[in-house]
């Protein structure tokens, strides 16, 4: 099911850990020639190195995806390996704070890593993607994004964030499919990363990252068009 991928060019955001990181190293693994992004360098140059000697294609790019300059020099070194086909955006952070004290600090890097990057990301994907007569795009909310899911405390920032990121892929559903261009949510509950770590330490994880990165690649191996602005919430806490 994941012929499609084979050859095809894609940007993982949030590449060096967690989600980001196991899903570079599936699409990899089904023939994409992946493009990885996060702030962290040298473990990002760690991940490229174990797909390139498992055999696959990547580049490392550091990127803060907040930054719109930062992410015009993603795209643009991602348009030299190949029209961008594939994107997953997985890039975000988790600030903690009671709501009366929150520093505006953390409300505006959550917001603007979480939400405007994604933003970013998706806008210079989609005209990569209309120029090259289609793409697919999985984003990464939570299913702190969720309506009627269990919300804690200190994560107003983040579940903000995460609410429009599936506003985001539903907007970008919508203009994309004449150009077919599809556009799905992943929204995991408990998963085994260093951000639920941060965030909600006392969730036990049913899931791991790696189990994740594989049903991403999978979806993004078959005709999404059809589900285009879908959001797929994983209940995966135990």
């Amino acid at each position: 099911m994941t012929g499609w991928l084979e050859g095809r060019t894609g940007v993982v955001t949030g590449a060096s850990r967690g989600i980001g990181r196991s899903t570079a190293v599936a699409l990899a693994g089904a023939g994409v020639r992946v493009v990885l992004a996060a702030t962290g360098g040298d473990a990002l140059d760690q991940v490229a190195g174990e797909i390139r000697r498992a055999g696959g294609a990547a580049t490392a790019v550091p990127c803060d995806v907040s930054d719109p300059q930062a992410v015009d020099r993603l795209f643009d070194a991602a348009s030299e390996i190949g029209p961008v086909t594939v994107l997953v955006c997985s890039a975000g952070v988790t600030r903690r704070g009671a709501f009366d004290e929150i520093a505006l600090e953390d409300w505006q890097q959550s917001l603007g890593v979480n939400l405007t990057g994604t933003f970013l990301c998706c806008r210079r994907a989609f005209s990569a993607m209309k120029a090259a007569g289609g793409g697919r795009i999985v984003n990464i909310a939570s299913l702190s994004g969720v309506y009627a899911t269990e919300k804690f405390p200190g994560l107003a920032a983040y579940n903000a964030s995460k609410y429009g990121v599936v506003g985001v892929t539903e907007g970008l559903a919508v203009e994309g499919k004449p150009h077919g261009i599809s556009a799905i949510c992943i929204s995991p509950g408990a998963v085994d990363t260093e951000m639920l770590r941060e965030a909600a330490p006392h969730l036990k994880p049913g899931l791991g990252p790696d189990d994740v990165g594989r049903l991403i690649t999978g979806l993004l191996g078959l005709d999404l068009l059809p589900a285009s602005g879908a959001n797929l919430p994983l209940f995966s806490n135990e």
